[in-house]
């Protein structure tokens, strides 16, 4: 199904929330994305993956204790889910594939 399948960004997202562990929001996911894809990334690019990703079930937010350092407010933390978990392997068994068909010239041709 179309809205099952993971986007480029999403998978992004859904890598460093697994990095992260238990700080994975939405800045710590942003600046983890920037350093390793090495590309400028918006907030409103994570918060938008962030929540399709939680509409497909792939994880899931709760929000965090309120903390000084941020003037009381509480961070929305987010979590990998099985069904985020096994899209995520599936992503790379597929990636995998793709690029063992590609390292042989002439495997995988129509």
């Amino acid at each position: 199904m179309k809205g099952e399948r993971l986007r480029e960004f999403e998978e992004f997202s859904l890598l460093a929330i697994r990095a992260l562990g238990e700080q994975a929001y939405g800045v710590a996911v942003q600046q983890y994305i920037e350093r390793h894809a090495a590309r400028p990334i918006s907030m409103g690019a994570v918060y938008a993956a962030l929540d399709r990703l939680e509409r497909k079930r792939f994880v899931r937010s709760a929000l965090g204790a309120a903390t000084p350092e941020r003037g009381g407010k509480r961070k929305r933390l987010y979590d990998l889910t099985p069904a985020g978990a096994a899209a995520l392997r599936e992503a790379r068994r597929v990636r995998d594939a793709m690029w063992r068909a590609a390292a042989e010239p002439g495997r995988g041709r129509s």
